[in-house]
């Protein structure tokens, strides 16, 4: 069961991927960065939108984001104001995030590797329809797993594929990328802003964001197309 799921992730993500990229034989790298560009806008203005799940429930109502600086966001003590659906926008990636929580623990000390479980919404907003996710009953026991490093104030981080096999992200993106470990670096970036720790009272923590196609996956960068992501982040236990 497990394979023939995978196989019809990488089936859809083939015809995606031939798709796109037969639409896009006429375009300039520079027109494709547009359309990108628009989506986005586009994208921050709507309201309401429904994200709609496997069994069409309701996952999320974006509502209109009010975009806030990187200077009002540090003044924020680094957080967002879900209330007023603050995003902040990292103007040297086009990243916009939203802190949802920050979650119990603490964040990553300079010199400490922790492993991490993620689990996730994917949303292809080019597309405008859910493209991946391990938020579902089949993944619940095979999420996708980082080992995330700080190294002098530098954070890395691979999947690890040795405990589980990898999980949904891992085997739709990185199996058919050469079985590449690499994360996404959109999916690095809160990573210095939220606690890690372990599920507590405060809760794990859980972010949005909106990731462009230079900080998104490999099929992302290379068909130029931005994700919307809901991602949380917990310490595994040894």
């Amino acid at each position: 069961m497990k394979h023939l799921l995978t196989m019809k992730l990488l089936c859809a993500l083939c015809i995606l991927s031939v798709l796109t990229v037969a639409c896009k034989d006429d375009e300039t790298y520079a027109e494709q960065k547009e359309k990108e560009r628009k989506a986005v806008s586009a994208f921050i203005e709507r309201d309401p939108l429904v994200l709609m799940g496997p069994d069409d429930e309701i996952l999320l109502n974006t509502r209109k984001m009010n975009i806030i600086s990187q200077e009002q966001f540090e003044a924020q003590d680094s957080m967002t104001d879900v209330s007023q659906n603050q995003y902040v926008l990292f103007g040297n990636t086009g990243i916009y995030m939203q802190i949802v929580r920050k979650g119990g623990g603490h964040k990553l000390r300079h010199g400490e590797t922790k492993r991490v479980i993620c689990r996730y919404w994917e949303y292809n907003i080019m597309g405008d329809s859910l493209q991946t996710t391990n938020n579902t009953f089949y993944w619940a026991t095979n999420p996708d797993i980082m080992d995330v490093s700080n190294n002098s104030g530098t954070i890395s981080a691979s999947f690890n594929t040795s405990i589980n096999g990898g999980g949904a992200m891992f085997l739709t993106y990185g199996v058919s990328n050469g079985n590449s470990t690499a994360v996404p670096t959109g999916w690095v970036v809160p990573l210095s802003y939220i606690n890690l720790g372990r599920q507590t009272s405060e809760g794990i923590a859980l972010v949005r964001m909106i990731v462009p196609h230079s900080s998104g996956t490999a099929d992302a960068t290379n068909n130029v197309y931005p994700c919307f992501y809901e991602i949380s982040y917990e310490e595994m236990r040894d």
